[in-house]
C-alpha cells in the first residue's frame, strides 16, 4: 500500500467527514420517524464509535489500520446503499464520494479499483430500483477517483526520482567540494606556506648575523625585505586565484583572453592569446574547470619558471578543445615529453592540473625544455 506524505492535519480531515456523514445518517433515521432493523442500527452505532475512534487515533491511514479504516467504511456504505431507497440516495450518493476521496487520497490506484468494483457490482447484482441509480454516481465517481489515484502514483514516482537526483547531486557537490579543499589545501601548502617557512628560516638566520657582524645582518635583511615583498605577490596571487572566475558569458575563447589580459597586467609578463573569432559555448561547469586550469597553468609559471614570455592557444578541433600554454622560462628539472599517464606513473607535473584533466576526461602533454621553457597542452572532449 502506497499512501501520500500527507500532514497529519490533513490526515484528520477524513475523521470529520467520516463522522458528520454518520451523524447524518442517523439524523436521518430520526427524521424519517421509522424503527430501522436491528442489524442496521448496530451497524450504524459501530460505525459512530468507529468514526470517533479513528479521528481520535493519529496517521489513522498508516500500515494495517488504514486498509481496516478503507475496508470499514466501504462495508458501511453496502450497509447504507441496501438500506436506503430513493429518498436518500442523496446520503448514499454522498458518503460514496467520501470514500473515492478518502481513497484516492490516501491509498493506490489498485485499492481503489477494488473498492469501485465491489461497489458496482453490489449495485448490479441487488435488484432495488434506488441502487441503479446509485450506480450511475458509483461508475462516474469510481473513474474519477481511479484516474487521480493513478495520476497521484505517478506523481510520486516523478518526486521519488527528483529527490534520487537531488541526493546525487548533493553528494557530487560534497565530493567537488572536498576537492576543491584539497587542491586549496595542496596549493597553499605548496606556495604561501613554503614562502613563509623560508622567510622564517632566513629570520633566523639574520638574528645570528646582527649578533656577530652588523654590516652583514643589515645586508641579510634587506635581502628579506625583497623576499617579503615577493611573497605578498604571491600571496596576492594565490588569493586572487581563489576568487570565483568571470562566467558572464557564455563564449569560452572571450573568457580565456581575459583571463590571459588579467595575468599579464598582474605579473607583467607578456602573453600572447591566439583563438578563435567563432564562440563556443560549454556548461557553466565545464567552462569554469577549462578556465581554472588556465588560470592555474599561468599561476605557476609566475611562481616557478621566471619567464619573460607566455603563449597561449586555445581552439575547437573537431570535437574536442584543444588548449595550449608555452613559457621561455626555466623548464622542470626534467626534460622530454610526457603524457597524463607517464606524469602520474613518475610522479611529475602540476598535481592539481592532473586532477582536474582526469575530471574532465581530458588529455594531457606537458613537454619539458630545461632552461628553455615548457609547454602543456590538454586536449578535452566536448560532449
Amino acid at each position: 500500500m502506497k499512501l501520500s506524505a500527507a500532514p497529519h492535519h490533513w490526515d484528520r480531515y477524513p475523521g470529520y467527514a467520516r463522522l458528520l456523514l454518520g451523524l447524518a445518517t442517523l439524523a436521518g433515521e430520526v427524521v424519517a420517524a421509522r424503527r430501522p432493523p436491528v442489524f442496521f442500527a448496530v451497524a450504524l452505532a459501530i460505525f459512530l464509535l468507529y468514526s470517533v475512534g479513528v479521528l481520535l487515533r493519529r496517521r489513522a491511514h498508516i500500515g494495517a489500520f488504514g486498509l481496516l479504516a478503507l475496508f470499514g467504511d466501504t462495508v458501511f456504505f453496502l450497509i447504507l446503499a441496501d438500506h436506503g431507497d430513493q429518498g436518500s440516495i442523496w446520503l448514499a450518493s454522498a458518503f460514496f464520494v467520501f470514500l473515492m476521496a478518502e481513497a484516492a487520497a490516501f491509498y493506490s490506484a489498485r485499492e481503489v479499483g477494488i473498492v469501485v468494483a465491489i461497489t458496482a457490482l453490489f449495485c448490479a447484482a441487488a435488484q432495488k430500483p434506488h441502487l441503479a441509480m446509485l450506480e450511475n454516481v458509483v461508475l462516474a465517481a469510481g473513474v474519477i477517483a481511479v484516474a487521480f489515484a493513478v495520476n497521484k502514483r505517478r506523481l510520486e514516482r516523478r518526486i521519488e526520482a527528483l529527490e534520487s537526483e537531488a541526493a546525487m547531486a548533493r553528494e557530487a557537490a560534497g565530493k567537488a567540494a572536498g576537492a576543491e579543499r584539497q587542491r586549496i589545501a595542496s596549493d597553499f601548502h605548496d606556495g604561501p606556506l613554503q614562502s613563509f617557512i623560508s622567510l622564517q628560516m632566513r629570520l633566523e638566520i639574520c638574528r645570528k648575523l646582527f649578533e656577530r657582524d652588523r654590516a652583514a645582518g643589515m645586508e641579510e635583511l634587506g635581502q628579506l625585505q625583497t623576499l617579503a615583498e615577493k611573497q605578498i605577490r604571491e600571496l596576492r596571487a594565490f588569493v586572487r586565484s581563489m576568487r570565483p572566475l568571470d562566467l558572464d558569458g557564455t563564449n569560452l575563447f572571450a573568457a580565456g583572453r581575459r583571463v590571459a589580459e588579467n595575468f599579464q597586467k598582474e605579473s607583467g609578463i607578456p602573453v600572447t592569446f591566439v583563438g578563435q573569432d567563432k564562440p563556443l559555448a560549454l556548461p557553466k561547469e565545464t567552462t569554469a574547470e577549462v578556465l581554472q586550469m588556465l588560470r592555474e597553468s599561468l599561476a605557476n609559471i609566475h611562481k616557478h619558471a621566471g619567464a619573460t614570455r607566455v603563449a597561449v592557444a586555445m581552439e575547437r578541433n573537431g570535437s574536442a578543445l584543444e588548449v595550449a600554454v608555452d613559457d621561455n622560462g626555466s623548464g622542470f628539472h626534467f626534460s622530454g615529453s610526457y603524457n597524463l599517464e607517464e606524469l602520474e606513473l613518475l610522479r611529475l607535473g602540476p598535481v592539481s592540473l592532473k586532477r582536474r584533466a582526469r575530471a574532465l576526461n581530458a588529455e594531457m602533454n606537458l613537454e619539458s625544455r630545461p632552461g628553455r621553457g615548457a609547454g602543456l597542452k590538454f586536449r578535452i572532449p566536448l560532449a
